[in-house]
């Protein structure tokens, strides 16, 4: 059984890892993108139509890619070439994802989808809690491999160091002659694709079929993730586990029973008798609040950062949210 929870806990956190990552790096830029939510929509009903359409999920992941890159396009020339209000054009991205997806799954509804089949291991699958590292989908290493590449770029690169100089000084950077709008549409590009890629896992991977509104506000959670890890990779890695963690025990809380609890042996006895108790004092608690605890974990997190002035301030890019308009 735990690992069953450890296993639907991995499944669990990546959209949210891949989503804050993508929402990291253009953070890290100078710009604030709240439309994590409508993109992830976008490459989630994109990505199942195409996969059902053609019979392919990689066809999918790609057109969730390209969907959630697409939609965050349209952020892109609202906020960086107009100079639009960052806040507002975000909330409105993630308002016409909502619909826009709604709107094209509308004919998804109800019908199987084509799951992407995990990779296989032959001998380290088979090994005790193997299946954790060795028989997971492509979409867990992917987002494995994302916060490592993530972090090589932004630290131990000069493109990194130069977006960073973007979001931490964006009219310096233009005094040095840097491309400041091209770099921040290149970074909000990406983060587009990383929301769609998200999406695209949670109609491939998670539960293989459309559901409308299926991300239940995951977009939120990987934006507040961001804040969270103070803008840094590996932090965000033991968030989006975190939170992915909170998702799952509440699920297995109230499909399970005490009398579940295998029994323990010697200093294991008291082990089962604890989470037997604990888990019959978790079914007292009403089932609605069990499934409000990712998003009050969230709140939660964000007040007490807030509290800390010091915290909110470490690695924060200076010139978030703010725009830059050249001739001004």
């Amino acid at each position: 059984m735990l690992e069953s929870i450890l296993l639907t806990t991995a499944t669990a956190s990546t959209p949210l890892l891949i989503a804050a990552m993508g929402e990291l790096v253009v953070e890290r830029s100078g710009v604030l993108n709240l439309g994590v939510e409508g993109m992830m929509l976008m490459g989630a009903v994109i990505g199942f139509g195409v996969a059902l359409s053609t019979g392919s999920p990689w066809f999918g992941v790609l057109a969730g890619i390209l969907a959630g890159a697409a939609f965050s396009m349209l952020f892109a020339f609202l906020a960086l070439t107009l100079a639009t209000n960052q806040v507002a054009t975000g909330l409105a991205l993630t308002l016409l994802g909502i619909g826009a997806s709604g709107m094209i799954g509308e004919a998804f509804v109800g019908q199987p989808g084509i799951k992407l089949t995990p990779i296989y291991i032959p001998g380290l699958t088979d090994l005790p809690f193997g299946r954790l590292l060795f028989g997971q989908d492509p979409m867990f290493y992917l987002s494995l491999l994302l916060v490592a590449g993530v972090s090589w770029f932004l630290f131990r690169t000069r493109a990194g160091l130069t977006l960073r100089s973007v979001g931490d000084s964006h009219t310096s950077a233009h005094a040095l002659g840097i491309k400041v709008i091209r770099i921040r549409y290149a970074a909000v590009a990406f983060g587009g694709a990383c929301a769609g890629l998200a999406g695209a896992q949670m109609s491939l991977v998670y539960t293989s079929q459309w559901i409308e509104n299926m991300t239940a506000g995951r977009g939120w959670i990987a934006l507040a993730l961001v804040v969270f890890a103070s803008w840094r990779p590996t932090r965000v890695l033991l968030g989006a586990y975190l939170f992915g963690a909170i998702t799952i025990a509440q699920l297995h809380v109230q499909a399970l029973s005490p009398g579940d609890i295998a029994a323990g042996t010697g200093p294991f006895a008291f082990l089962a008798e604890a989470g037997r108790w604990l888990l019959s004092a978790l079914k007292t608690v009403p089932a609605q609040f069990l499934s409000a605890l990712p998003y009050l974990a969230t709140v939660v997190v964000l007040v007490l950062i807030s509290r800390n002035r010091r915290l909110t301030l470490i690695n924060t890019p200076a010139c978030l949210g703010r725009p830059f308009v050249p001739d001004r």
